[in-house]
């Protein structure tokens, strides 16, 4: 990566989430960044499609002061994946349980073919309003009785219970809308897969941090491994700030 013009000072993580969640799902990795003294946000993803989703995510990234780390959970990998070259300042990427695919690629396609996923058949289709009064337009959600064994079987069931009740909706858009940059191929990365992913699917994330040549930690955990293993997810970004800081100080 070429260090030139690379923003000075001790990186800013920047945690998105993914879809059906907020940034309260980085609760336990934000206490332990701040424990060490890393500056973190963890914005608020509109969930309203991949294009308008990316656009946000790399005002918050530009705006941002200093050199970023930006780490997606899920969806949020994607999203970083379209919304991190737009940001000059955006020096790492983190993949938590996540996907980072290719230009062109559409997510609800990538997962098709995975044999660890059942999020697709978990969804319920529902409607919303149109921008400016126009033709309603498709959300999804968990079906909450699908919810615990889908997205989080390693949390207790009184507490999925509660993450279903609250989840927030995804456009189909973020599922069809078609890749059209992909960051990890200009930016260092690093990579959590979780083992008993049934959301993404191990197999998709695996796969898809190979080919992004990313620094990879597979544990024993569901979908949201940030929740479950906060201490190994935290871990990982910290080896990630640590070592782009590195890079920065001698750059």
């Amino acid at each position: 990566m070429d260090t030139t013009h690379r923003p000075n000072g001790s990186p800013t993580v920047v945690l998105v989430h993914g879809a059906f969640a907020d940034g309260s799902s980085w609760k336990g990795v934000i206490e332990r960044l701040q424990a060490k003294g890393v500056k973190v946000t963890a914005p608020a993803v509109p969930l309203r499609g991949l294009a308008i989703d990316s656009a946000y995510v790399a005002s918050v990234l530009e705006q941002t002061p200093g050199p970023v780390v930006a780490v997606g959970h899920s969806y949020g990998g994607a999203v970083i994946t379209n919304a991190a070259n737009r940001a000059k300042n955006v020096v790492g990427l983190v993949f938590v349980s996540a996907f980072a695919p290719e230009v062109g690629e559409r997510l609800g396609e990538v997962e098709g073919p995975s044999r660890d996923s059942v999020l697709m058949s978990a969804l319920v289709t529902r409607q919303y309003p149109g921008a400016d009064g126009g033709e309603p337009a498709v959300e999804f959600v968990i079906d909450p009785v699908r919810f615990h064994d889908a997205f989080a079987a390693d949390l207790p069931i009184k507490e999925t219970a509660v993450m279903a009740a609250t989840q927030r909706p995804a456009a189909e858009s973020s599922f069809s809308q078609p890749t059209t940059a992909a960051a990890w191929k200009d930016l260092p990365s690093w990579a959590v897969v979780a083992t008993g992913d049934r959301a993404a699917g191990a197999d998709v994330v695996r796969s898809m941090a190979q080919r992004a040549g990313a620094k990879i930690t597979e544990v024993e955990g569901s979908h949201v491994i940030m929740i479950s293993r906060p201490d190994v997810v935290a871990g990982v970004i910290l080896e990630a700030v640590a070592s782009v800081g590195a890079v920065a100080a001698v750059g």
